[in-house]
């Protein structure tokens, strides 16, 4: 199990990853996980895919390999959108009974052409079903559990306070760790912090990090998120979008960039979105390493 404690005595540094597409053999991404293993972050999380319990195998596979054949702690993402409670109560005992002791508790995002179960409506309500689902347990364990935070304001929100009100809703339910969605502007994020220490939300969260090193992707990630595009990063996309190594490399020194800036500025943790790319991974934790090795001075709310 991750332990808080430990992490809060440094800058953590986690990556996700996720299954390989169905047409593609599971073992597709054991090569990528042994090379990501070697940079030694302090956890892996690893996406679950839009459906119901028929999405866990693979996840759990994944897993499994993650916290058994690299050493590292796995987090597994739980969309609750499309599940029943029997459903996720099914999966929750399939991660009991393989030793997964870290959950990313999610709402997750609706799906064409399924409807919603509605037996979760939010996030919180699945936070909930896991606290309670840990009260009947015999092995004298619980999950650890995540949550995830938009900087930017979750596109369904009606407001930022909305948005803080509802993070304020996962923590008080039992998050003890925030994972954030991607952005590209730091002061967004900054604000954020501000908005949520000052709710009372004091728990570690992380800054969600994606190195832009395709054009098409991040266009697609930002239709989803509403991410706000700062000048020096679009003229970057602009500028280098038709060179395949010109925009990976650009993407790679712009997350640098960001990275190095939020640390500096005492924010506690960064998790990386790998989008299973080991190469690009390697080249950041190269640049950035050593300034997560230098213990934390300032907490963010003294910036």
């Amino acid at each position: 199990m991750i332990n808080e404690t430990e992490l809060s005595k440094k800058t953590i540094f986690s990556f996700e990853v996720f299954p390989p597409k169905k047409t593609m053999p599971i073992d597709t991404i054991y090569s990528t996980l042994d090379e990501l293993k070697d940079l030694k972050p302090d956890f892996i999380s690893v996406t679950f895919g839009a459906g119901g319990s028929e999405n866990c195998d693979n996840t759990l596979n994944i897993a499994k390999r993650i916290k058994e054949v690299c050493g590292v702690e796995p987090v597994v993402h739980m969309p609750c959108i499309n599940m029943t409670k029997q459903e996720a109560n099914y999966i929750l005992q399939q991660f009991q009974q393989a030793g997964i002791d870290n959950i990313l508790a999610l709402r997750g995002d609706k799906v064409e052409g399924k409807e919603p179960s509605n037996e979760f409506l939010h996030a919180s309500d699945l936070i909930s079903f896991i606290k309670d689902f840990d009260s009947k347990r015999t092995d004298g364990k619980s999950f650890a559990i995540m949550g995830a935070c938009y900087p930017e304001q979750h596109p369904q929100s009606k407001d930022v306070f909305d948005d803080i009100a509802n993070l304020k809703l996962k923590v008080d339910a039992g998050a003890t760790h925030l994972l954030s969605q991607l952005f590209f502007d730091n002061e967004q994020f900054y604000r954020f912090l501000e908005r949520a220490r000052i709710a009372g939300i004091n728990v570690p969260i992380e800054a969600g990090i994606m190195p832009a090193t395709n054009k098409k992707s991040i266009e697609r990630m930002v239709s989803m998120t509403n991410a706000i595009l700062p000048k020096k990063f679009t003229r970057m996309m602009e500028r280098y979008s038709d060179s395949p190594e010109a925009i990976r490399d650009a993407g790679i020194a712009y997350a640098v960039d960001q990275i190095v800036d939020l640390v500096t500025n005492g924010v506690q943790g960064i998790h990386l979105y790998t989008m299973n790319n080991p190469y690009v991974a390697k080249k950041i934790n190269e640049a950035i390493r050593n300034i997560f090795d230098v213990p934390p001075t300032i907490e963010f709310c003294n910036r």
